[in-house]
């Protein structure tokens, strides 16, 4: 399965859960002409952000999503870092079931 596939998976399994709320969070530069010149404009929350980010009860969480092969950058290790060390709940998953798995994690109040 791609990254792609597994993210949409976990959006429809999470959202059959009470208290979950998923994002997809898309992130990148796009190009826009502004009638003189090409602007670059930045989107989603930021370089290595999270695929995934939401709610679990109140508490904030992020999920980043690789394929079976697939490995997290530098920028996304810091990412997920800071949001725990903000009382926040993030994981790194390769399928549904480990997503269920942290935010049941994150319904805890895991680290």
């Amino acid at each position: 399965m791609s990254e792609k596939e597994i993210q949409n998976a976990i959006r429809i399994a999470a959202s059959r859960l009470p208290g979950v709320v998923l994002w997809r969070n898309n992130t990148g530069i796009a190009e826009h002409w502004n009638g003189s010149s090409v602007e670059r404009v930045a989107y989603g929350l930021g370089k290595g952000s999270a695929d995934l980010v939401g709610i679990v009860d109140g508490r904030f969480l992020a999920l980043e999503v690789k394929a079976a092969r697939g490995r997290v950058s530098p920028d996304q290790v810091q990412w997920l870092a800071l949001v725990r060390a903000v009382g926040g709940y993030s994981a790194v998953v390769r399928s549904v079931d480990e997503a269920i798995a942290a935010i049941e994690a994150a319904r805890r109040g895991e680290p």
